[in-house]
């Protein structure tokens, strides 16, 4: 798809459908009003109607056959107090996926009225939304039902701010082909996306950008003493490799931010065998280490002036004849010793080798992210993801970069109640501790191999990947967190990222 910012008077653009934001409760105004008395006041009946009230993405399409843009989709961006500016991300999404699946290919977006800082911000948050809603989960049909076939967008910008605009898209562009990667490396399944495959997609992200990068196979994870990561691997035939990415965007600073991605390729659990329902989305179960491969293509493309370094330790979970047993006993690279109680909490023992390998780098802070427990969804459903950290000011820096980006966290405790759980009677540490509070037993778990490095752990079970479609995305992988890990990497680089902390603004339709 290509994205662009064009100057034409709305009025007048020529394109297969002009797109207009509609506030709930108040009156066309900007180019919604211009497009309106085009048509005739064809807009105003329809809300008159009821047929369109302005709700967050509720749509009324009008034809529209006189005129340069033969049609008008008005697209609801909900109440002007509640309007935050990654809304604008939907709204064009909704509008690419609404139209596109009714063949139009050329679209022009326009932007609510702002200042000139603001519009560097709205049409980020549009050509990222644009971007994301073409993202289809049709990957292996023939011949899809409706396909979507919109090619190409233009963001409506006046030239009193079209360079901040263009800045804003090229912003957008990037996160929004970052966030379809991972969607597409989720929505693979593993027959396909096997470990190897995650390697051979992290160095295509590295060449693209020169990026320095190792795909390291099993001798070499044993000579680091990986035995925890080593003893999930061991039951499948598919061999395991632990991806190593490094971006150096600031070479003169000590400073380094680790993102660190659970990359089970497919899990059933091992010898702790899942039920059958429900196993084939399990090839979600490497949305975590998909995450950090797409940002650090992001975070490359916009040239951040920071060190990064993305680990993936990816393997299958299978309960073959070598597959690691209820009550083998493991060791880290750390040394510590694990007792497996259950093969199905698997994610933790990888990530532990992979924490510990982000600190022997020089790793100054750390965020993992994976699709870790089901306790997660049970506790906070498909609404927001856990955060769960070691140190108050790291994480409260993590919350206010994400805040903006439309991606939902909630911090959760880590009480020395919970380290106490995961106490083996044989061993350092067991690798589950029960079923209450499993969220933040694994939580404490992984905190064992992060020792004083400020960390942030996200349990992304309940957001990685969702049953059910919405207007902007269709049912199955939601890149989620890749906005926030760029959003994190701009925040501590000091290019701050066009929305700040999020403040909501007082834009008007436009």
């Amino acid at each position: 798809m290509q994205i662009r910012i064009a100057s034409d008077a709305p009025a007048s653009v020529q394109t297969g459908a002009l797109v207009v934001p509609v506030f709930a409760g108040e009156p066309l105004v900007g180019v919604a009003r211009a497009a309106d008395e085009a048509l005739g006041g064809a807009l105003s009946k329809v809300i008159a109607a009821g047929e369109i009230g302005g709700k967050l993405c509720e749509v009324a399409l009008l034809h529209a056959l006189e005129r340069p843009f033969t049609r008008l989709l008005a697209v609801g961006l909900g109440t002007r107090t509640e309007f935050e500016p990654h809304l604008l991300s939907r709204y064009a999404a909704c509008a690419v996926r609404h139209l596109g699946k009714r063949n139009v290919e050329r679209i022009a977006i326009a932007l609510p009225d702002g200042t000139t800082d603001e519009m560097r911000t709205f049409a980020s948050f549009v050509a990222e939304g644009a971007i994301t809603g073409s993202f289809e989960t049709t990957l292996y049909q023939q011949k899809p039902e409706r396909p979507l076939v919109v090619s190409e967008v233009v963001i409506l910008a006046d030239d009193a701010v079209r360079a901040q605009a263009e800045r804003g898209a090229a912003r957008g562009i990037a996160i929004g082909e970052a966030v379809n990667r991972a969607r597409r490396m989720a929505a693979t399944p593993a027959n396909d996306m096997t470990p190897t495959r995650m390697g051979e997609e992290a160095r295509k992200v590295a060449d693209a950008h020169d990026l320095r990068i190792d795909v390291h196979d099993d001798v070499w994870a044993r000579a680091q003493g990986m035995g925890s990561f080593l003893s999930v691997a061991q039951g499948s035939a598919q061999p395991p490799v632990f991806i190593v990415m490094r971006y150096e965007g600031d070479p003169g600073s000590k400073e380094l931010l680790a993102l660190v991605g659970k990359g089970i390729t497919f899990d059933t659990g091992g010898i702790s065998i899942k039920p059958a329902e429900r196993m084939e989305d399990m090839k979600y179960d490497m949305s975590g280490g998909a995450a950090v491969i797409a940002a650090m293509d992001a975070i490359a493309r916009l040239k951040l002036p920071i060190n990064v370094v993305g680990l993936v330790p990816a393997t299958e979970n299978m309960p073959g004849g070598k597959a690691t047993k209820p009550g083998d006993i493991v060791r880290a690279m750390n040394g510590t010793s694990i007792e497996i109680i259950n093969t199905d909490a698997e994610g933790r023992l990888i990530l532990a080798d992979a924490l510990c390998y982000a600190r022997k780098l020089g790793a100054t802070r750390i965020v993992d992210a994976a699709t870790l427990t089901g306790a997660c969804v049970v506790a906070l459903g498909h609404a927001a993801a856990a955060a769960v950290s070691n140190d108050d000011a790291f994480v409260e820096e993590f919350l206010r970069a994400a805040a903006p980006t439309g991606e939902r966290f909630w911090r959760m405790p880590l009480y020395e109640d919970y380290s106490r759980a995961m106490r083996s009677e044989i061993a350092d540490l067991k690798n589950t501790g029960g079923r209450a509070a499993g969220t933040l037993t694994a939580a404490a778990f992984l905190k064992a191999f992060v020792e004083q490095t400020p960390w942030v752990h996200l349990d992304i079970a309940g957001t990685a990947y969702l049953d059910t479609e919405s207007a902007w995305q269709p049912k199955g992988p939601t890149g989620l967190p890749v906005r926030s890990f760029v959003a994190l990497a701009e925040r501590l680089s000091g290019a701050a990222a066009p929305h700040g902390d999020g403040a909501r603004t007082t834009a008007t339709v436009g």
